[in-house]
């Protein structure tokens, strides 16, 4: 008979004085020297495994355990030999549950050999299931009981004192729902003391005792992982292992994923050079050479637009809009030759400011702080200020020529890509400035992901790239685009900014995902260069492309993804119209 390594016996020949000498070495490592040959429907015959199946079949029994088959499990056990967990922590496992405290004490003593680390597991252990006691006692007002466990066993322990201090405290709670909110407890029965079994398994090691659920745990695990795989994942995470199957692997059909032109929007007459959805997802902003950004209200069933209005007077043209965090304003800059910006309010449709400090100037990119009461702007003539709602100038920095700018999550950093190829920090309120990233070329514009880690640059004549900004390094380069010197835009996207899009040249749409180089789509219907791509932040279905061709196109998935409207409504009070299915 050899030692199996987690919790079997192998049958090898051996003689029966050496199986009987053996079998309280078994026993403590959690086995069956001898199974019970009288099984629950007749003889069980011990059958010979491998180690990888034992450790499947005492899955296999855990979990039939847990949804109650007890006797399928005994028998499962039975015919192989193994043991579910050892004898001493199952023992300590029914005591816990019955709140048996002396006796867990005591079974303690028997498992610290077979602890890790077994000085500081068996003190935390210990002092984990004094902890619950305490708390029973103090919720059934038996203070007396509860201040002896704190003198006289919690205390002599020496361990975790700063938790002992706060476990003191508890004895002034008024009552039981006090009690519980304090110290974050379920109050005394089978919940809590689940949970408390949960966190002693942590300090007994697989082969004494299986972690808890570890089944569930290991397949929710390969269900992730494939979903982390599947190219066209875009739905949101809330999936439970009830309502997915098992029994073939996950794999999302491209047809769910944004890549049918659903609709053409062709209510502006020159160029579109920028769009961006409001941060709400409601809302979708559409700049043009024609002077004009127009306004669309989003359906997030149907995943369309419709007209909502138009806002005129940008007489240079429309290069840049920025939403404020709250979706109600809109900043709108010009192209390079533009020394002005417009501040307009969405909800009122009025012009709330029109900016302008000197005909000198050029204010072509602009970012809101998180607090939506400031803003920064900037161009490639040296001007870089922080100005409030009224565009006063609060902050200048002088000499820096931008070609864009971002502002942190952190409501004070903004991000600058300069003429020199750089992507530096700035602190306007410290006049500190930091050197974040260096390309080989021009940095045409950026964006970052609302982790604030990561940054995408659109790079003359190389493409698309993808930085680190903690790290600072170039995590990618994603491959497909063409990309010249043109000023194009690409954005983050999808459920947890899982996709990088971006415009090209060549008059297509790229979608990468964010961890590879390979486009997983490429979407054609445009007929010129795709000047900006944005994907909608709370509809991740949802993507929105302009280009020369004076148009903009809404992308989404297949007719079947998506709710129909009744007939009779129209989906834009413009000149718009509807891609045929396919």
């Amino acid at each position: 008979m050899q030692q199996a390594a987690n919790g079997c016996c192998e049958h090898n020949g051996a003689a029966e004085e050496d199986l009987q000498e053996s079998t309280s070495a078994f026993q403590q490592n959690g086995m069956d020297a001898q199974p019970d040959s009288n099984g629950i429907n007749g003889d069980v015959s011990t059958k010979v495994i491998g180690k990888t199946d034992q450790e499947i079949v005492r899955l296999i029994g855990q979990h039939l355990r847990t949804i109650g088959l007890n006797r399928t499990a005994d028998l499962l056990m039975q015919e192989s030999g193994c043991r579910l967990d050892h004898p001493a922590a199952a023992k300590f496992k029914q005591h816990v549950m019955d709140g048996d405290w002396s006796k867990a004490d005591l079974d303690l003593n028997e498992l610290e050999a077979l602890l890790d680390n077994s000085k500081y597991s068996l003190a935390e252990m210990k002092f984990l299931i004094l902890e619950q006691k305490y708390l029973e006692y103090l919720e059934d007002g038996k203070v007396l009981d509860a201040l002896h466990v704190l003198r006289n066993e919690l205390t002599p322990l020496q361990h975790n004192t700063e938790k002992v201090h706060e476990l003191s405290s508890y004895m002034m709670c008024s009552g039981r729902e006090e009690l519980m909110a304090r110290a974050r407890w379920e109050g005394k029965g089978l919940q809590s003391r689940t949970t408390l079994m949960d966190r002693l398994q942590e300090f007994l090691p697989p082969t004494v005792m299986l972690p808890p659920r570890r089944l569930h745990t290991l397949l929710s695990q390969a269900v992730e992982l494939q979903k982390q795989r599947c190219p066209y994942h875009n739905t949101e995470s809330q999936e439970t292992m009830d309502n997915i199957s098992l029994l073939v692997d996950h794999l999302c059909s491209r047809n769910q994923f944004p890549c049918k032109s659903i609709q053409v929007l062709t209510d502006h007459c020159d160029e579109v050079w920028f769009c961006r959805f409001s941060p709400d997802g409601l809302k979708l902003a559409t700049g043009s050479k024609d002077t004009t950004v127009i306004i669309w209200d989003v359906d997030p069933d149907t995943l369309t637009c419709s007209h909502r209005t138009t806002l005129e007077g940008h007489s240079y043209g429309v290069a840049y809009l920025g939403w404020s965090p709250d979706s109600t304003h809109l900043i709108v800059c010009g192209p390079e030759d533009c020394p002005e910006l417009w501040i307009w309010n969405v909800e009122t449709e009025e012009l709330r400011k029109k900016v302008t400090h000197s005909p000198e100037d050029s204010l072509t990119s602009c970012s809101w702080h998180r607090d939506g009461k400031k803003f920064v702007t900037g161009g490639i003539r040296g001007q870089f200020y922080q100005c409030d709602l009224e565009g006063t100038v609060l902050d200048a920095w002088e000499g820096v020529r931008v070609n864009c700018v971002w502002c942190r999550s952190d409501g004070k950093t903004v991000l600058a890509a300069d003429t020199h190829h750089r992507v530096r920090s700035y602190v306007f309120d410290e006049l500190t400035e930091t050197n974040i990233l260096q390309e080989d070329h021009p940095v045409m514009a950026f964006t970052v992901n609302q982790a604030d880690r990561l940054a995408l640059l659109n790079v003359a004549t190389q493409g698309v790239h993808l930085w680190d900004l903690q790290d600072k390094c170039l995590v990618r380069k994603f491959q497909g685009v063409t990309q010249g010197h043109f000023t194009i835009h690409s954005c983050f996207g999808g459920v947890n900014q899982d996709f990088v899009a971006s415009g090209s040249e060549d008059h297509k749409v790229y979608i990468w995902h964010i961890k590879k180089e390979l486009p997983i789509a490429t979407l054609s219907g445009h007929t010129r260069i795709v000047n900006c791509v944005a994907w909608n932040p709370v509809y991740h279905q949802m993507l929105a492309s302009v280009s020369d061709d004076c148009t903009v196109r809404i992308w989404g998935p297949d007719d079947k993804y998506r709710t129909k409207k009744q007939s009779g409504d129209s989906s834009s009070n413009g000149n718009s119209w509807h891609e045929s299915r396919s």
